[in-house]
């Protein structure tokens, strides 16, 4: 089994801790005093990043947090020298191994880059030379600091065997679309460590990747800082990351720091409202399920602030609960707190007063009652808690199915001709049995490739089944009859990952609800009113209609996206990924939408997602897919709690818990890749990367040679194992 060893962070954060309260503090690798980085634009100055400090020392992970705009890769790249015109660092130092950056010329910066500090970005994809090897991607690293070819090409086998790329030997000639996103990041660390740098800037660089392939890369992370002495500048939203990778936290909000210190004292309690906020605003794996459906996630409210027009005094006192008249006129210094092991810059802890905790409320900003529901309506206690907005349920009270997957095959394949005939099927989904009923959430979960997508737009008719069927409606019509599609049209409709992509840019959001509406037949007279109503219905107002995409935020442009869903009146939502492009204070915002939509109309939702904290936070059940096939299900706490495919185990072991009291608690981390639909593994699917399988004990060879059913077990949902329970999810604690 792999077990990720328990991390060295806790201690190196005590020891820092000890060597700031004896004042034996080594000298820092980096250390930035005042940094002021602006932009030039036809309206004026954009001060980006304002008076930032941060100190960084060899061996140590510094976290950088905040959401979209708080000037985080802005800092980054200041300092790498990287701002290009009309971007331009103003003032402040920016030391390394004591030299200031600033004071070089172009030539000795150049130099400094990729042998000294390196940066690995967001995504590998656009990083990546699509046309060269992965091998002499990262020979030119090394040759452009001069090494030869021969040398160059050693060290590039070294360094991928370094990242973990299995076979190193054949793969260093392949190019990166012949990588997973995963294989794809592991190439862009190696490149950054080609030169051995003694700094590596991550900006956020397991945002886009699963939990299982995050798992890899936060442990390939630590095992350099342990190994290498490499220190680590991590830019990320994620606050599970930070908690279990970072020694010390530095918060950003409005191009200012507003909070640092070690990452264990800004996690047991914040100096800050909006650190505090942020971690409340978090769904977490390890929530307590009782009273979930009764309550919605703490909400920021707003957006962050524009960096071109920020608010006078604290910049975050317009969505700040305890803002007072002196927030709203004077910005507050970074001031140490607790013997300078911190600070923060925060009115109302600077004079001693506790942070409450952020409340739940709905997407209206309301704060829920104590034990009611939160709707758009009212709240009541006592009434039935799914679907209480319109009546899905049949005359025994049973929720009423709207949505029935049985047996669903699709091969991907289908469509595809060469000079030699078809090719072989690759089916995608494969034996795929599910359903969802009015007023309840159906999670479905599992690694990118893995077949969720494909389920789904097979669900709406974008791809073909190749066999099984798909039913829908209050009288369960088979999609594919005479009158199957005009069924399936007004009952399901589709919430997308990326809103921007899915709104047509020159549309305004009244002409493309009028189109929705439109299709749906509402008369041209009522839909003046009904867009309005609409709008409003997704906590937008009547002045956004007119308006087109590229005005508005992510947050908003998915309220957009799901009132377009919701213009024909459908009964279920396939929601696919629909906030995993949102920062953690706007996903809070739109999963409170979903629920007082879910709870208010009584819509049934496919909730696609690989965040399993948001999962179980919003689900009812849950399904976990492998391979084009269904591994577990069954109530969402049954499955959480007691998971009983090994593959549920490790998704849940690998997902990162905001608290550093649990960073040393054992992972199991998977190797290697999802395999290729085109040519799946005899029997379990799972057995070529499972921890209790053929790969531990070769004596399973009913794994290899025999496909385990979708069985009930004694934990009461159903799982497709052989040794079904055996593998036990550790405890947090």
């Amino acid at each position: 089994m792999n077990i990720l060893p328990k991390t060295a962070a806790h201690t190196a954060a005590t020891s820092a801790e000890n060597d700031m309260r004896t004042g034996h503090e080594t000298s820092p690798l980096l250390q930035v005093h005042g940094l002021r980085t602006e932009f030039v634009t036809e309206t004026g100055i954009v001060r980006a990043v304002n008076d930032v400090d941060l100190t960084l020392h060899t061996g140590k992970v510094l976290g950088v947090v905040g959401e979209s705009g708080s000037g985080k890769s802005v800092t980054a790249r200041s300092i790498m020298r990287m701002v290009h015109s009309p971007g331009r660092i103003v003032a402040g130092e920016i030391l390394f191994n004591g030299r200031d950056l600033r004071g070089l010329t172009t030539d000795e910066m150049r130099h400094i880059r990729g042998s000294e500090i390196a940066m690995v970005f967001q995504d590998p994809q656009s990083a990546l030379n699509p046309v060269m090897s992965v091998g002499d991607q990262i020979a030119e690293a090394l040759i452009v600091h001069g090494s030869d070819k021969r040398t160059a090409r050693r060290r590039a086998l070294e360094l991928l065997e370094q990242v973990g790329i299995p076979d190193a030997e054949r793969r260093v000639d392949e190019y990166p679309h012949q990588f997973s996103g995963g294989m794809r990041q592991r190439v862009v660390i190696a490149i950054a460590l080609a030169s051995s740098p003694k700094l590596l800037i991550a900006d956020e660089p397991t945002t886009a990747l699963d939990v299982t392939i995050q798992a890899q890369i936060l442990r390939l992370l630590a095992r350099l800082k342990d190994d290498v002495g490499v220190a680590v500048l991590m830019i990320t939203h994620d606050m599970g990351v930070v908690a279990e990778t970072c020694d010390d936290v530095a918060v950003m909000y409005g191009g200012r720091v507003v909070e640092h210190g070690p990452a264990e004292v800004i996690f047991a309690r914040q100096e800050h409202p909006y650190t505090a906020d942020l971690l409340k605003a978090m769904p977490r794996i390890d929530e307590n399920g009782d009273g979930r459906r009764s309550q919605g996630l703490p909400a920021i409210p707003g957006a962050p602030p524009d960096p071109a027009a920020l608010p006078p005094g604290c910049a975050f006192h317009p969505r700040c609960r305890l803002a007072e008249d002196q927030c709203r006129s004077d910005v507050p210094e970074l001031s140490p707190r607790e013997n300078g092991l911190r600070a923060a810059a925060c009115w109302i802890t600077e004079r001693g007063d506790t942070i409450p905790p952020l409340e739940p409320a709905d997407h209206t900003g309301r704060t829920t009652a104590s034990g009611g529901r939160v709707t758009g309506i009212a709240v009541h206690p006592d009434e039935d808690t799914r679907g209480a907005g319109s009546d899905t349920s049949d005359s025994t009270g049973a929720l009423q199915d709207l949505l029935v997957v049985d047996d669903l095959r699709v091969n991907v394949a289908a469509d595809r001709r060469s000079l030699f005939g078809r090719p072989d099927p690759v089916y995608a989904v494969d034996g795929v049995s599910l359903s969802v009923a009015g007023g309840e959430t159906l999670g479905l979960v599992g690694e990118s490739g893995c077949g969720k997508s494909t389920l789904a737009r097979t669900v709406v008719g974008i791809n073909r089944p190749s066999s099984g069927s798909i039913r829908v409606g209050a009288g369960l019509v088979d999609a594919s009859s005479p009158g199957g599609i005009q069924a399936l049209q007004s009952t399901v409709q589709y919430v997308f990952q990326d809103p921007y992509a899915s709104l047509n840019p020159r549309r305004t959001v009244r002409q493309s609800l009028d189109e929705a509406l439109e299709m749906r037949g509402v008369p041209r007279s009522e839909r003046a009113g009904e867009s309005i109503e609409l709008i409003r219905r997704v906590g937008l107002n009547e002045g956004h209609l007119d308006r087109y995409p590229h005005a508005f935020s992510g947050g908003q442009r998915q309220r957009i996206g799901i009132a377009r869903a919701l213009a024909v009146e459908p009964r279920v939502l396939i929601c696919d990924e629909p906030v995993s492009a949102l920062d953690v204070s706007i996903q809070a915002q739109i999963i409170n939408l979903l629920e007082t939509l879910r709870d208010d109309l009584g819509l049934g939702y496919l909730f696609i997602a690989h965040d399993l904290s948001v999962v179980r936070h919003l689900s009812d059940r849950v399904a976990v897919m492998y391979l084009g096939q269904i591994v577990e299900t069954g109530p969402v706490e049954a499955v959480y709690s007691s998971p009983q495919h090994p593959y549920t185990v490790a998704l849940m072991s690998s997902s990162p818990v905001p608290d550093t009291a649990v960073r040393d608690r054992e992972r199991i981390v998977l190797t290697g890749d999802l395999p290729s639909p085109k040519d799946p593994p005899s029997g379990c699917r799972f057995r070529t990367r499972c921890p209790i399988g053929p790969l531990v004990h070769p004596e399973r060879q009913i794994c290899v040679e025999k496909e385990p059913a979708l069985n009930t077990t004694p934990a009461g949902q159903r799982a497709a194992c052989h040794f079904a329970g055996e593998m036990v999810l550790a405890p947090a604690s």
